[in-house]
């Protein structure tokens, strides 16, 4: 087997010099956008699926588990595949193991990783392989095999950019004890409920990547050890990429040595600092979008303006709370002051609310960059929806002299009307121009990071 270069940080099996296995390296991806998904070609390449074991100190269950997948790779997927053994700093007997299945099994190879950590283990061999599908499995094979060829399937049509095994599917048969059961089930909700995650399953270890999307992913995400799953899906669904679940049968193992205390607390840990990074618009996730597919009902029409059905849903809704908002607080104000000042406040405090919020949810610019600059213009904004509205002040009272407040209301609502028209064509030619790009307008979250 031809040797290549390691990546820092770890080393081959003894008595091997072993990486990923040689192939046509992938060009880089540029910092653009991911271009449209492509249908793999498996006769341009010998290794089209790599599928990694990451193991630590599991001399006793690897050599079944590696013998039983290649048997049934061999028997039943119908393209070019790798094994790849991912031992991360094992003090057993497990690296003369590794060495052994790879001398003696051609698909087999053997990376020693001198570090622990499951996510360290999977960035690592990842990160190198050429193989344009990677996916990863548990020594045990606790996920039924015949569910491998479903999970990849969507990866190598260009239907999907993520894969992942379910066992909370509805369809899924799963073994497992009541504790284990609970805590799987409690941490899904509190993603659902803290990151706004979709997935069913985060910790199922039965997942996919198509090796494009890696490229770009993988460096974003921080962790190296069990959390490291649930940060990369939570960052590819926040991006807007695909992510197909797959039900699966899967049967817990009495003998697994994983520490659930020290892995919750771990994982409450990741969910905090990846919740706290979504939140400041830390992360480039715009890098991640993706445009629509060939479809020719997704192209972009000649003389319409890309995004503008979607950014202006966005732009009612922030609009419609601003009103609110606006109202509420020139009924306040008008408590200690005349209209006009009471109109003033109100009109510059939600001003500032409202060019936030439509800059996030309307034309999905993250970030704190220009963020300042856009505050200004939308203060400019706001002074000629003042001009408008206490202009509309201004008449009313030359005209009837002492008016209801019902009557301001509704002067101010229509004054309001005619203000937010001028302030969407604003916004959107000054404030934030160029944010209409196909990968905005699919209903990506990446946004810009302008």
């Amino acid at each position: 087997m031809t040797t290549t270069q390691p990546a820092p940080g770890f080393t081959p099996a003894p008595g091997h010099s072993q990486a990923p296995a040689p192939g046509p390296v992938p060009a880089p991806v540029p910092l653009g956008s991911l271009p449209p998904r492509e249908h793999l070609r498996p006769g341009r390449t010998t290794t089209v699926l790599d599928v990694v074991i990451p193991v630590y100190n599991e001399e006793r269950d690897l050599e079944p588990c590696v013998r039983r997948l290649h048997d049934y790779l061999t028997r039943t997927f119908p393209y070019g595949f790798r094994i790849t053994i991912a031992d991360n700093a094992s003090t057993d007997a497990t690296p003369e193991v590794s060495a052994r299945l790879d001398d003696e099994i051609s698909e087999v190879t053997a990376v020693r990783l001198e570090q622990k950590g499951r996510g360290r283990a999977l960035r690592t061999v990842w990160s190198m392989s050429s193989a344009p599908v990677l996916a990863y499995m548990d020594v045990d094979l606790s996920t039924d095999l015949n569910a491998l060829l479903p999970l990849v399937a969507p990866l190598i049509s260009g239907h999907s950019d993520l894969a992942i095994g379910s066992r909370l599917a509805r369809s899924s048969r799963v073994v497992r004890g009541p504790k284990r059961e609970f805590i799987s089930r409690s941490y899904n909700l509190i993603l659902r409920g803290s990151l706004a995650a979709r997935f069913s399953d985060a910790q199922c270890g039965f997942k996919a990547i198509r090796g494009d999307v890696a490229q770009r992913l993988l460096p974003m995400v921080e962790d190296t050890g069990w959390f490291f799953d649930t940060e990369m899906l939570v960052l590819a669904e926040r991006a807007g990429l695909r992510i197909h679940e797959v039900p699966v049968d899967w049967v817990d193992d009495p003998d697994s040595t994983v520490h659930i205390v020290k892995t919750a607390t771990d994982d409450l840990k990741g969910v905090w600092r990846v919740g706290r990074a979504l939140a400041t618009g830390a992360l480039p996730l715009d890098r991640l979008a993706r445009p629509f597919g060939d479809d020719p009902r997704d192209r972009q029409l000649t003389g319409v303006p890309g995004g503008l059905a979607r950014q202006l849903v966005g732009f009612c809704v922030v609009g419609a709370l601003s009103t609110v908002a606006y109202l509420l607080l020139y009924s306040l104000f008008r408590l200690g002051v005349g209209p006009q000042a009471a109109n003033a406040l109100a009109l510059l405090v939600s001003a500032f609310g409202n060019t936030a919020a439509n800059r996030r949810l309307t034309f999905g610019v993250r970030g704190r960059d220009r963020a300042v600059r856009h505050q200004a213009q939308g203060l400019v904004v706001f002074a000629i929806g003042l001009a408008l509205t206490s202009g509309s002040l201004a008449a009313l009272n030359a005209a009837s002299g002492t008016p209801s407040h019902g009557t301001e209301l509704a002067v101010l609502i229509a004054a309001n009307l005619a203000a937010t028209v001028l302030r969407f064509l604003l916004f959107r030619a000054w404030v934030f121009p160029g944010t209409t790009t196909p990968a905005h307008d699919a209903g990506t979250e990446s946004g810009s990071s302008r």
